[in-house]
Parts: structure tokens; C-alpha cells; sequence
């Protein structure tokens, strides 16, 4: 089976990225972006990113997570420790997010360090989430080999009553990571495939170099 796609095109003329517009701090810019986004009614879940880890075989992976919070030190999600890229992150905690928001002919991509969360801001992530999504922690083995959907089912079933009337706490192997930015490249789509690249590199002094990337 193939289908030749190269005849799939599409200009980029929306908006253009110049050097006068960029702030000191790429954190400053990520939000400007990102609010933009966010109120856009062609982006939908802006927040979905997609993290690359190095997996313990070797490989390297990517999946979709959804960013929860953002600061000036960098960028906050959850999963379980024990998933594959949980264990991942633990013998190589270099990692790279991307946005992509097609709708704003945007990319983003963030180079870093992924750092475990503190304890306590990672417990009150999880008691703001709803039930449902507390009982699926405890119930799927992330990233495990399982006979079968009624295998997990059955494992929610046996959490929803093990914590019926009870508070549903947060198992030890489930919370968060702070990705810490080194790098932050910002893309935007322009005509002919002269696209502008702008990319921020930390600086032994934390400040940020600022350069243009050919396309």
C-alpha cells in the first residue's frame, strides 16, 4: 500500500517572527504564545504537548502529554514514575517538548531537564483532580502488559470500592515533573519555506542568547 504525498503543500502567511519582537526571557514569550493560543477558537487542547525521552532500550519515544502549569522556571505535567517514560526520565532525564498549533502555523521546541516535582505540589495537583481520574492512578499499571480491557475494568472496580466513602489519595508512584528549559526554539511558519526560527540558549550566567535559525 502508499499514496504519494508529495504533492501535499501549504503556504505559511499568517504572521512573521522578527528579532525586534522577541523579549529578553523566552518564559515571557512561551506565555505570550501560549495565551494566544489558548484564546484561539481554531487551537484545540492547547496545552497538548508532545515530550521525546531516551527509553532504557535505547530508543527514543514520543508521546502526547498535557502541559499543567508553566513558570519562569520552567514547565510543570504528571504521570506515573513506573511508565515508560517515567523510567526513562529516571536514566536520562534529557528531554524535548513541542507545541505545535497548526491553526497559528506555531511551533515551539523546548530542550531540558526533567526534575521531579516536590512532594507536596505534586499532592495537591492530585486532590484537584476529579475522582475518576484519581482511581485511574491506582488502577492502571502505566505502560505494563495487560491481558485484557476487562483486566482494567475490574481494577477500577476493586479502587472504587477499596476507596468508597474515603479519601482518594495519591499513590507514591504517580506526580509530577518540572522540565527546566536549556533551550527554546520559537517557529514560525512564513511563504516559500522561509520560515523564522528563533532560538534562546541558556547561558553559564542564566541569561539567554538569542539567534536566528536558517529554515
Amino acid at each position: 500500500m502508499s499514496k504519494d504525498l508529495s504533492n501535499y503543500r501549504k503556504s505559511y502567511e499568517k504572521q512573521e517572527l522578527l528579532e525586534s519582537n522577541c523579549p529578553e526571557n523566552p518564559m515571557e514569550f512561551f506565555q505570550t504564545w501560549f495565551i494566544n493560543a489558548d484564546n484561539s477558537n481554531m487551537v484545540d487542547e492547547s496545552n497538548a504537548m508532545n515530550i521525546a525521552s531516551i527509553g532504557i532500550d535505547g530508543f527514543p519515544k514520543n508521546r502526547v502529554v498535557l502541559l499543567k502549569k508553566y513558570t519562569w522556571e520552567g514547565f510543570i505535567f504528571y504521570t506515573n514514575y513506573n511508565s515508560e517514560k517515567g523510567k526513562a526520565i529516571a536514566a536520562n532525564n534529557n528531554v524535548c517538548l513541542s507545541f505545535f498549533w497548526p491553526a497559528l502555523e506555531q511551533q515551539i521546541i523546548i530542550k531540558g531537564k526533567a526534575e521531579l516535582l516536590a512532594e507536596n505540589l505534586s499532592d495537591g495537583y492530585f486532590e484537584s483532580r476529579p475522582d475518576g481520574s484519581k482511581l485511574g492512578a491506582w488502577a492502571s499499571n502505566q505502560s505494563s502488559v495487560i491481558s485484557s480491557r476487562e483486566e482494567l475494568d475490574n481494577n477500577l472496580k476493586d479502587f472504587e470500592n477499596k476507596f468508597k466513602s474515603k479519601e482518594i489519595e495519591r499513590p507514591k508512584y504517580w506526580g509530577g515533573y518540572l522540565v527546566k528549559p536549556i533551550s527554546i526554539e520559537f517557529w514560525q511558519g512564513r511563504p516559500n519555506r522561509m520560515h523564522d526560527r528563533i532560538r534562546y540558549t541558556l547561558e553559564e550566567d542564566f541569561s539567554w542568547k538569542i539567534e536566528r535559525l536558517a529554515p
